[in-house]
């Protein structure tokens, strides 16, 4: 390589000589450090040029050929995508759910037992027709089939006619009426209805969920242009065009395409804050920062970059791969292979993802999984200990009382009809509707989630945010508006806020504030109001502090667009733009009688240049020491305290002629040396002094108080300054004063890893727990101290039900933590794609009381789910127990599979709609919230189950054994009601069907209690308001009237009378006052005495705690 005087020559060979890990590890590098590190591995920018074979001044040759090399080595600038899951995909992985698979176990194995029941045993020998004319019905003889059911095992086989048809265990059947053989298939078509619907259910909506995101990805984003140099000439292309050598040309208003060095600038500012969440602007200059990031945006100035990482490569590409959002491309699996082999930069991957690669549960499915693994134990245990029961009755009454020899054919089929009966209730214990009321819920409620600016994208996130504990939320655009406003302005001797009093201010004194704000700020500053959207906030272009400015003069009632008409650019004498060095901006402007310098910048800097303030009455005051120590002690440090930022505005004019020249002009008869800044900028005339800060939104507080509350902490973390961070979380009331004097509560990052690690620089989970508890605001953060934080909260174990953490954030910056977290929440107007994709909700409006309405919906969707947990399993203890008793004693079960079948899916279905469409209310913010641990059945959930299964338990067990076992002779009342044909003690089709009834109008009637979970003695509070609940609770009236009256042999049922009828509705009423007397029983010492009598080995642990 040779230079001439005007640019590099370059020799090009065949490869480059860098490697992409060498360019993205380099970029890594911050300010001064970046210049550094190329000029000891590169040489300078210049050399790095040569290696990437580009021309600082002509760029690359823009030949088709070398623009496919860099793209096959240094990659393209786009970032692959995973692509979503298909339907099919998803359907998979609902059908994965450990719930469905032990329904799909139990589809089955019920269909196996149905199909040997239709072809495996012909005609059981046990079951002989009889025609008989020893039963009348009045005078005629009506010919009979006897059916011994062989699972009582009464008796060994004997001839029929030998069989008193009085005993339990024989059955009368009509000619023409079918066994229930025949339609025991329904039992396994049912469940793999309910498997379907809940699969279907839930990949429709997830389907759906992922295009709306899509689709808003998609509106938002728009295409993007960029100007680069090719061959020596500028063009126009697209930024997937972009390639590794490049060199583009930025400019006020551009988002930085890709990542690269600075060339050249002239005072070009970057916004950071989505990368770096630091809310201040970033000068970079070829001499000092010259790293420039792709997704930050172009504020001030122009510049010209060379790119060295694009794509996947770049920062924001980084941070996508950390997400475990992309694919590998095909130049990432080959080309670059030796590159990233050894590439350990990022060690933590904050992805959600379970052992063996699919999502990782959520809170509440764990806990789910955990009840219905818990359920199919107990299940499992009920059925197999039915089955040896009724075997080893058989064998001991067969074998060991009568002395029976073993009859191959028989006996087996007894002991598989033992077995099926086993089975029968294995299926009586899974609740087949809880998957889809579940999913239900989920969907019913994520859809109206949305009118509260939620749009959901992950189902279970929902619930989720109910159990959240821990808010960890980002500061610039979450908690505040991302606009920099005046909030205090000192003008005329008094501090206003914001805005002076016309009336008592002299329009001289704004008619120069105003003049001085328009004029001495970049041109290309504006703030634009929106006419077309109501209420909505002006949109602020250009740099935000003077944005804040311009606000502030048109809301005292000028327009600095007229007087910046007035004052064109051209016309403008000298300017003297901000820097680091001087930090302010002055302009001179011609005025009738000479000039005018406008001054403004750092309160401090401003007011030790200023001779002179300007009163209030307009008059000029001569600034003495006093009055400048008070306004620098009274004003600006008072302001600085509130966390505002300082700038002071002042003037001076230069007159030519001395005759009416004022006390606080310059005189000058010829022009000026403007190039003498120090002269130029002395004398100064103070006019005003204002405090910036980007505000608090005005919702903000509220809602934390309500946080505050329900139990849940709100965290800061922010990449600003300390004193920022802390004014902010004051005024928001995330911190208190009591809680300022605690020596955690503020921190900033690098003090915050300090605490945590130990002498070899690992978390030490002990020194974390000391911090995190007391932890408020984490100031001047970093990505992985985020991530830091939000993983070791989830993760300790220091309180009782462990923590559920929230992370909000609309930055590219918080992405690893929001995917991290339980529930991600991005800003859907204000936050980047990189957040988005990592969130599971975004907030449609960005605003941080949404967060708090999808708060209550979770906590409203985990109670419902309660409130359907406990009326469901109050259907599956009954049923489980009858199942179990009546098997035992006569043989078989009068709550019939289909029936169960018709309550744990269809009635349960319909009565996880009504649950589902509870609406939510504030007072669910009043309580603390669950957190990971807390069981999802309560105390109180476990006693108004069992107190409603015990209800329910007497009603079903009068009508089955109340001859037996309470001796009763029913009188002619009693029986007119009950049936003159219902033998107790015995199974019959009428019996059963009044059964089924009473049981189905108890459980209808205890869908009313279970909207009490939290020990409400109102069972009817807010009932009304909830037409879509009314309606449904009639609706399952109806359909049960139906299916009694018109099941048939379907349903096994048959028509009642309606006193039978009056007795079911008596019994579902019973079951309202029932709850009333459950309520007065304390719930903590019934529950206490329960595990006591199951685990006696606690007790004893107990009162060895208690007495020590």
């Amino acid at each position: 390589m040779t230079r001439s005087s005007d640019h590099v020559v370059i020799e090009l060979g065949d490869r480059f000589r860098v490697g992409q890990k060498d360019l993205s590890s380099m970029m890594e590098k911050v300010g001064p450090d970046l210049k550094e590190t190329i000029e000891q591995r590169h040489g300078g920018t210049a050399q790095l040029c040569a290696k990437l074979r580009t021309d600082p001044t002509d760029g690359i040759s823009g030949d088709p050929s070398d623009i496919r090399t860099r793209e096959e080595y240094f990659g393209r600038n786009t970032i692959p995508m995973k692509k979503p899951k298909t339907f099919l995909q998803l359907c998979w992985t609902a059908l994965k759910d450990p719930t469905l698979l032990i329904l799909e176990a139990a589809a089955v194995i019920s269909l196996a037992v149905s199909l040997y029941g239709i072809f495996g045993k012909g005609t059981p020998p046990s079951t002989q027709p009889y025609n008989s004319t020893d039963c009348y019905n009045g005078t005629t003889p009506i010919p009979v089939q006897v059916t011994v059911l062989c699972s009582s095992y009464n008796d060994s086989y004997t001839d029929p006619r030998d069989l008193d048809p009085d005993r339990p265990g024989i059955q009368l059947v009509a000619p023409g009426h079918d066994t229930d053989t025949e339609y025991e298939w329904i039992e396994a078509v049912a469940i793999s209805i309910a498997v379907v619907l809940v699969v279907l259910v839930t990949a429709i909506n997830d389907y759906g969920k992922e295009k709306q995101f899509r689709a808003l990805q998609n509106q938002v984003r728009k295409e993007q242009k960029v100007t680069v140099i090719r061959a020596g000439k500028q063009q126009v292309i697209s930024t997937d065009d972009l390639v590794v050598g490049d060199i583009c040309s930025l400019k006020y208003g551009d988002i930085v395409p890709a990542d690269g060095v600075v060339l050249n600038s002239h005072d070009l500012t970057v916004d950071e804050s989505s990368l770096t969440g630091e809310s201040d602007f970033v000068k970079k200059h070829s001499d000092t920062d010259i790293r420039v990031l792709s997704g930050t945006n172009v504020m001030e100035g122009t510049g010209k970059i060379v790119v060295v990482a694009v794509g996947i490569h770049s920062q924001t590409g980084l941070i996508y791969s950390l997400l475990g959002t992309t694919e590998k491309t095909e130049n990432q699996k080959s080309k670059n292979v030796d590159d990233d082999e050894d590439d350990d930069r990022v060690t933590n991957k904050p992805k959600k993802k379970s052992s063996d690669g699919d999502e990782e549960q959520s809170v509440l499915q764990k806990k789910l999984t955990r009840i219905a693994i818990q359920i199919g134990y107990v299940g499992l245990s009920f059925a197999v200990a039915t089955a040896v029961a009724l075997i080893i009755r058989f064998c001991v009454e067969e074998f060991g009382i009568k002395g029976r020899q073993w009859d191959s054919t028989n006996d087996v089929h007894r002991i598989l009809n033992a077995v099926i009966i086993g089975i029968t209730i294995l299926v009586v214990a899974i609740p087949e509707g809880l998957p889809l009321a579940v999913t239900l819920t989920l969907a019913v409620s994520a859809k109206k989630m949305m009118k509260d600016h939620n749009l959901v994208r992950n189902l279970f996130a929902c619930e989720t945010m109910g159990c959240a504990t821990t808010i960890c939320s980002d500061k610039t655009g979450t908690l505040t508006t991302n606009r920099m406003t005046v909030t205090e302005c000192y003008i005329g001797g008094k501090v206003h806020s914001p805005y002076p009093d016309g009336r008592t201010t002299a329009k001289k004194l704004l008619d120069l504030t105003a003049e001085g704000v328009a004029t001495n700020s970049n041109y290309t500053t504006n703030v634009i109001t929106s006419n077309e959207i109501a209420g909505a906030l002006p949109i602020q272009v250009g740099n935000k502090t003077e944005c804040a400015l311009l606000h502030f003069v048109k809301s005292i009632g000028y327009d600095y667009q007229t007087i910046r008409d007035d004052n064109p650019e051209e016309s403008f004498v000298k300017v003297y733009t901000f820097n680091s060095n001087r930090k302010s901006m002055s302009t001179v402007i011609r005025t009738e009688t000479g000039w005018r310098v406008h001054c403004k910048g750092a309160a401090e800097i401003i007011l030790a240049k200023c001779d002179f303030i300007m009163s209030a009455d307009g008059s000029v005051e001569k600034l003495t020491e006093t009055t400048r120590t008070e306004i620098l002690d009274m004003v600006v440090s008072q302001m600085a305290c509130n966390g505002l930022r300082t700038i002071c505005s002042a003037f001076k004019n230069i007159v030519s002629s001395s005759e009416s020249a004022a006390e606080n002009e310059q005189v000058s008869t010829e022009t000026p040396n403007f190039d003498d800044e120090e002269t130029i900028i002395a004398g100064l005339t103070c006019l005003a002094v204002f405090g910036i800060e980007d505000p608090v939104r005005p919702e903000v507080p509220a809602a934390i108080l309500k946080c505050r509350r329900a139990g849940v902490t709100v965290r800061m973390l922010t990449g600003d300054n300390v004193n920022t961070a802390k004014s902010i979380a004051t005024k928001c009331g995330i911190i208190t004063a009591d809680e300022l004097e605690g020596t955690v509560a503020v921190m900033e990052g690098v003090e915050f890893n300090r605490r945590i690690r130990d002498d070899k620089g690992k978390i030490d989970p002990e020194n974390f727990d000391q911090v995190w508890t007391g932890l408020r605001v984490l100031a001047r953060s970093t990505p992985q101290d985020k991530y830091t934080l939000v993983e070791g909260i989830i993760d300790s174990k220091v309180t009782k039900h462990r923590e559920v953490v929230a992370v909000t954030g609309d930055g590219t910056n918080d992405a690893p933590a929001l995917k991290k977290a339980d529930v991600g929440f991005a800003m859907g107007i204000a936050g980047t794609e990189v957040a988005k994709e990592a969130s599971d909700i975004i907030i449609t409006d960005d605003n941080f009381i949404s967060i708090v309405q999808a708060c209550m919906w979770g906590r409203n969707i985990y109670d419902n789910i309660c409130k359907f947990l406990q009326f469901q399993l109050t259907v599956n203890v009954t049923a489980l127990i009858v199942s179990i008793t009546a098997a035992c004693a006569i043989g078989e079960t009068p709550l019939k599979a289909v029936p169960m079948l018709w309550i744990n899916l269809i009635q349960d279905t319909l009565a996880s709609l009504a649950l589902a469409t509870e609406p939510p209310s504030e007072h669910l913010l009043e309580r603390r919230p669950y957190g990971r641990k807390a069981n999802l059945l309560s105390q109180i959930m476990i006693r108004n189950i069992a107190g409603q299964g015990l209800y329910q338990l007497s009603i079903i067990f009068f009508l089955l054994f109340g001859q037996s076992v309470f001796n009763l002779n029913p009188d002619p009342g009693l029986a007119a009601v009950i049936g003159p044909n219902l033998r107790f003690g015995q199974s019959s089709r009428q019996l059963d069907t009044l059964i089924f009834n009473a049981f189905v109008f108890m459980t209808i009637f205890n869908l009313v209690n279970a909207r009490c979970i939290h020990n409400e003695r109102n069972v009817f509070a807010r009932f009304f308001r909830n037409p879509f609940f009314v309606a449904i609770f009639l609706t399952l009236l109806g359909t049960q009237a139906i299916v009694v009256e018109f099941g048939g042999n379907a349903f096994k049922t048959t028509g009642l009378t309606w006193q039978q009828w009056l007795l079911c509705l008596a019994f579902g009423l019973g079951s309202l006052l029932w709850y009333q007397v459950l309520v007065c029983i304390p719930a903590k010492r019934l529950t206490n005495r329960v595990k006591r009598v199951v685990h006696p080995s606690r007790r004893s642990r107990d009162e060895q705690s208690s007495k020590a």
